[in-house]
């Protein structure tokens, strides 16, 4: 089912069938697959791929040149740069059908994605976590973890708008406190809240 406001430029193509949230924009020359269903709010760009059975959250934006392949999950607020890479089967071979062998992969609720980064198959990315533009993602990433390099390392924290953290895990953007427990950062609560 696809929403009635939602924008599809005249040289995309839209498979049936597919479900198209509310206030989606889909632009010029991206393919949606069968059973892909797209949230509210979602920004296609150019030359993207999506599907079969890819599931895109509300408000995701997915730069130029993307392909989203089958096992690929993206929570709401997911930002893909251009021409970052999705990998969907550990040991490609031409010659040999591997369909039945995609690993998912789930990406978290406002994690962004730089531009030309790869992420392997089979690792998830934790939410409001970055990868740095270029990084090639072999594990998982924790939440908040700012990752870079090849192989991808963790190289700091981030807020979730996106900041960089120094030592006092306070964000420079919003003023949002944040502390580590168990080893995970989490958004501080105020007291008395």
């Amino acid at each position: 089912m696809i929403a009635e406001d939602v924008f599809i430029h005249e040289s995309a193509y839209v498979d049936e069938p597919v479900e198209i949230g509310t206030g989606t924009k889909i632009w010029h020359f991206v393919h949606v697959l069968p059973r892909t269903r797209i949230g509210e709010r979602c920004i296609l760009g150019q030359g993207v791929m999506a599907g079969p059975d890819v599931v895109i959250g509300n408000g995701c934006k997915i730069q130029n040149n993307v392909a989203l392949y089958r096992g690929v999950a993206l929570e709401e607020d997911v930002f893909c740069g251009p021409a970052c890479v999705f990998t969907n089967v550990l040991t490609p071979r031409a010659h040999v059908e591997r369909k039945d062998e995609f690993v998912e992969t789930p990406v978290g609720r406002g994690a962004t994605i730089g531009a030309n980064a790869t992420v392997v198959c089979g690792n998830r990315l934790g939410a409001y976590c970055m990868i740095a533009a270029g990084a090639v993602v072999t594990r998982d990433v924790p939440e908040h973890a700012l990752v870079a390099g090849i192989p991808a390392r963790q190289i700091g924290w981030v807020s979730r708008s996106g900041e960089r953290l120094g030592n006092d895990l306070v964000c420079p953007r919003t003023g949002e406190r944040y502390e580590m427990r168990e080893g995970r950062l989490h958004l501080a609560v105020a007291e008395g809240a």
